[in-house]
């Protein structure tokens, strides 16, 4: 009869502490700033990705866990009655690492013409993680006046699968992968 209830206690406590070290690595990413506009021949679009470089993974980067953000990007032209028609559909990652040697931040953006950056103020490497702008989504000549169209975009921030090399941290990167809502904007061209 004792063991039992010491047993129950038990599945409770490893409850509570999986429930807690969850919520412990739980965060809220979200898109903000989400924009378009256009140049002369094309449509471009801004966004910025909060809330995903919280301290937990920032130590994990600091120890060279690396880690990339991807941004999905779709354009639709919006058809009353029909399905919307798919016009553009983008992803574009960035990813960083850490060299603990030189005490600098690689970050590639792999929508630049010149994709790498290095710089040795986490900050800066956080703004060129986190924002996207100035992005070609598509040529204006491809969108028909007078309609409507539907951009949507959603982020997801990960650990780089490819470079993961510390198995002691496996577990606790392996909490990394988060997703943003999508968020979407209507508009007339």
């Amino acid at each position: 009869m004792k063991s039992s209830i010491q047993f129950k206690k038990g599945v409770i406590l490893l409850g509570l502490f999986l429930f807690i070290q969850n919520t412990a690595f739980a965060q809220e990413i979200k898109l903000t700033n989400l924009d378009i506009a256009n140049t002369r021949d094309d449509l471009l679009v801004y966004v910025n990705i909060q809330g995903a470089f919280q301290d937990k993974i920032k130590k994990y980067l600091l120890i060279g866990v690396p880690a990339t953000f991807s941004f999905h990007i779709t354009l639709y032209k919006v058809r009353d009655l029909w399905i919307d028609k798919k016009i553009a559909d983008l992803k574009i990652t960035h990813n960083i690492k850490y060299n603990a040697l030189k005490k600098e931040f690689i970050v590639r953006r792999s929508w630049e013409k010149e994709n790498l950056r290095i710089t040795k103020s986490f900050i800066e490497a956080q703004q060129l993680m986190s924002n996207v702008d100035h992005l070609k989504v598509v040529s204006l000549n491809r969108l028909e006046k007078d309609r409507k169209y539907q951009i949507r975009v959603k982020a997801e921030v990960s650990k780089d699968t490819q470079s993961f090399y510390l198995p002691n941290v496996h577990y606790y990167a392996s909490k990394w992968n988060f997703e943003t809502q999508l968020h979407t904007i209507d508009f007339i061209y």
